[in-house]
């Protein structure tokens, strides 16, 4: 079994004068809701093996965020540029060259397009995945090069502004 948790990124800001899209770092309510979403995940004892990131600054400052709550260590996130102004395809690419040894993967990147990949996946309609919101899908594979084929089904959606049961 794989599990694959996509996180789009903590709201970002635009007043600091970056000059650059890849650039722009969290605001204050992005650090807040990440670590907290992060928090929640690790409580609610949903493993991440292995964490995977666009290295643009707010996806990047997204996956440090939750690997602090889960007490892991930064060198273990692994940045992929494709990541950034992702499409399906390169989701799709991205997840094809997974190692099979994890199957709890956490991917974040930036929207359309991590949207657009949730709602691929399974046949739950999602219209929008806002800023540090979770989209989990399982699927009965023993290798991650066998995921876009397999079965998949939706395990959760959480968003920040929800409270997430125990």
């Amino acid at each position: 079994m794989k599990i694959l948790i996509l996180v789009r990124h903590a709201k970002s800001s635009h007043s600091f004068g970056v000059s650059s899209d890849f650039e722009r770092p969290l605001n204050d309510r992005g650090f807040r809701e990440a670590a907290e979403m992060g928090r929640k995940l690790y409580k609610k004892n949903t493993p991440i093996d292995q964490f995977v990131s666009s290295p643009a600054v707010r996806a990047k400052t997204t996956a440090e965020l939750f690997v602090a709550e889960y007490d892991r260590k930064l060198k273990e996130i692994l940045y992929v540029p494709s990541l950034y102004h992702a499409g399906t395809e390169n989701f799709l690419e991205v997840v094809y060259g997974l190692e099979d040894t994890f199957n709890h993967v956490a991917l974040f990147s930036h929207n359309p397009g991590i949207t657009d990949f949730a709602g691929s996946l399974t046949s739950t309609h999602l219209a929008h995945m806002p800023t540090s919101s979770v989209f989990a899908v399982p699927a009965r594979v023993e290798s991650w090069k066998e995921f876009s084929m397999a079965d998949k089904s939706f395990l959760f959606f959480y968003k920040p502004e929800e409270k997430l049961k125990a």
